[in-house]
């Protein structure tokens, strides 16, 4: 999934108006969008650790249903109505002419949400009963998917925001339709009627072990929104704002085995010698990471990547290559969040994850204030300072709680 991003980049970067399209998309549209899909991310973790038989299965997948139908009309409020232009125009205070584009982008993406939810929830049943291989799959069919979207619609004149966005809508309901197809087998062969070894879900359980949980990726997630309304206020906003996309991409694309951990701790926790072996892992995971990234940022990789292959802008490129610099941290201690975050979610302690982010918001957002008062650096380059900070004092609290409940 790390690869769609910067596939997107590099398809949208090489087509015109290359700096207000990767804007639209990276600050306006797809911020905004994660904000919506925030309070349902965190249903892979929860369909790995509670989809045990059908009685749970079948309560979990009504929150799903109910949780999607609700944000995907607040999405459309917000895509279709004047409150796009408080959120994106008066609160974030995007630029005049990213507006249009970013409304119309955020218009596209209106299936996200749910599709998101759906495919989330069914791959958490495939984690749970061994067939992780079929979620790989299915994300080769959304990539698939992408790359014919985009060279399609390319072909029909329409703007890069057109373009990208229809094809991140199309991959991720392509996913979403190939998981139900994928879990059906699980359903009918693998998964019990009832688990005897596990305690019943009901409304009251599952919302105290979910709902701490929900407010992990959503506060993260506000602070994508937050870093974009920051750096239109501080220095560069015309080079920051663009140059976001294509540095999350990059980075996302190296954090996303750290990711994928989180689900890996959860199923395997409990298992013998799963302790001493997964942290063992969360190290190699964190160093080749890492070491990746500052192989990129910091040798002639960087120049190929952001000159040959996404073919930016000069004024752009340099941005991007500095902003590299400043990110070098993020997959080592992505690795280690998931690793002591899928602990607390197996143990069903997902309050420490809540403090954790809250910690993280706290200082991403001061930091932030900070630098908009001082205003002495391009904006890019203090978002991701402030991110990184609040980023490793995260991982501490994790590790910190996680150690309480060993």
């Amino acid at each position: 999934m790390g690869a769609e991003g910067p596939l997107f980049t590099w398809f949208i970067a090489s087509m015109a108006e290359q700096k207000i399209n990767l804007a639209a998309f990276g600050s306006v549209a797809f911020p905004i969008a994660m904000v919506v899909e925030g309070p349902i991310i965190m249903l892979l973790a929860a369909s790995t650790a509670l989809c045990r038989d059908w009685d749970s299965y079948r309560k979990v997948r009504r929150f799903m249903y109910a949780a999607s139908a609700a944000l995907t009309l607040l999405h459309i409020l917000i895509a279709f109505t004047p409150l796009y232009d408080v959120i994106a125009g008066q609160i974030l205070g995007v630029p005049d002419d990213l507006l249009a584009p970013g409304r119309l982008g955020l218009q596209i993406l209106t299936p996200w949400t749910a599709a998101i939810a759906y495919r989330r929830f069914l791959q958490g049943v495939m984690i749970r009963f061994g067939k992780a291989r079929l979620v790989m799959l299915g994300t080769g069919l959304r990539l698939t998917t992408l790359l014919a979207t985009l060279v399609i619609m390319r072909s029909t004149g329409a703007s890069g925001i057109v373009v990208g966005t229809t094809g991140i809508a199309a991959g991720v309901v392509a996913e979403a339709i190939f998981a139900r197809w994928a879990v059906g087998p699980i359903l009918r062969e693998q998964l019990p009627a009832t688990d005897p070894t596990q305690a019943k879900v009901n409304r009251k359980s599952f919302l105290h072990f979910y709902l701490p949980l929900a407010m992990t990726p959503l506060l993260t997630l506000f602070i994508g929104p937050a870093g974009a309304a920051a750096m239109s206020r501080m220095p560069n906003a015309e080079l920051s704002l663009p140059a976001w996309q294509v540095v999350h991409a990059i980075v996302f694309l190296m954090r996303s085995t750290g990711f994928a951990f989180n689900e890996v701790v959860i199923a395997q926790w409990d298992q013998p010698g799963a302790k001493r072996a997964l942290t063992r892992f969360a190290f190699i995971v964190a160093i080749t990471t890492s070491s990746l990234l500052v192989l990129i940022a910091a040798t002639p990789l960087r120049d190929w990547l952001l000159g040959d292959i996404y073919q930016l802008q000069p004024d752009l490129m340099a941005v991007c290559a500095t902003a590299l610099l400043f990110t070098m941290f993020m997959p080592a201690y992505q690795a280690f969040q998931s690793l002591y975050q899928g602990q607390l979610v197996h143990k069903k302690q997902t309050r420490g994850i809540t403090q954790a982010v809250a910690l993280y918001v706290v200082v991403a957002l001061t930091g932030l204030q900070v630098s908009i008062w001082w205003g002495a650096f391009t904006g890019i380059y203090a978002a991701i300072t402030v991110f990184s900070i609040g980023g490793i004092l995260q991982t501490l609290w994790l590790r910190r709680r996680a150690n309480l409940q060993i």
